[in-house]
């Protein structure tokens, strides 16, 4: 019986990250951080609305609720999000599975954005990937 020994090699020692953008304003800072030349992380970008998700500077692109929403976005809905998140979300556990650490960013101020980040952090947790909400919240000025 042979026993074969290695070491990882020094990729394979670095964390993974993945940087999910959820909705336009996560679509907007992923591409803000793509555009700043920021390395060492995965960017994916989930969108119900498709003429954005099309505008990505991301490679990884998840078009999230085609049938609940047929690519036109949440219509400010949570609801709608959230069942958007839940109808594609064997794609959105594609890209977290292997990861160690996911950001994810949105803003809660529309429809896919605060009805999907919640169900893209629980499949996140669910596969014990390190996740943490990066969002902002609309205010009146």
């Amino acid at each position: 019986m042979t026993l074969n020994l290695s070491m990882p090699g020094h990729e394979d020692l670095r964390p993974r990250i993945t940087v999910f953008g959820v909705g336009g304003a996560g679509g907007n800072a992923v591409n803000n951080m793509i555009e700043k030349k920021l390395d060492g992380v995965e960017f994916v970008v989930a969108n119900t609305d498709a003429q954005a998700l099309a505008q990505s500077a991301a490679t990884n692109r998840i078009q999230m609720g085609v049938k609940v929403t047929e690519g036109l976005g949440a219509g400010a809905r949570a609801a709608v999000g959230a069942a958007a998140a839940e109808e594609s979300i064997e794609e959105i556990v594609d890209h977290l599975a292997g990861a160690h650490m996911c950001f994810i960013t949105a803003g809660m101020g529309g429809g896919t954005g605060t009805g999907a980040a919640p169900i893209i952090a629980q499949a996140a947790r669910e596969l014990g990937v390190l996740t943490v909400g990066v969002v902002t919240k609309p205010f009146q000025f």
